[in-house]
């Protein structure tokens, strides 16, 4: 049914925004952590991931963002 949710389940608008995450590049090991985005390269912090374009490379070795992986840091 449409606009009822049932304990445990949240609509999309009222689900806080999933903890931002780090990426590795499995080339050469740089970070792009989202909480501090790149803003050298015109990407504000708390950009996501999926936010950052298809075209950006990674700073340090070149290789696009299909040779990055996501990590848990503690």
């Amino acid at each position: 049914m449409e606009g009822r949710h049932f304990e445990g389940e949240h609509p999309m608008s009222d689900t806080p925004r999933a903890r931002l995450r780090t990426w590795m590049c499995v080339v050469c090991g740089f970070l792009y952590h989202e909480a501090d985005g790149l803003p050298e390269e015109g990407i504000a912090p708390g950009t996501s991931w999926e936010d950052v374009p298809g075209s950006w490379t990674c700073p340090d070795c070149g290789v696009s963002k299909d040779d990055f992986e996501m990590v848990e840091l503690d």
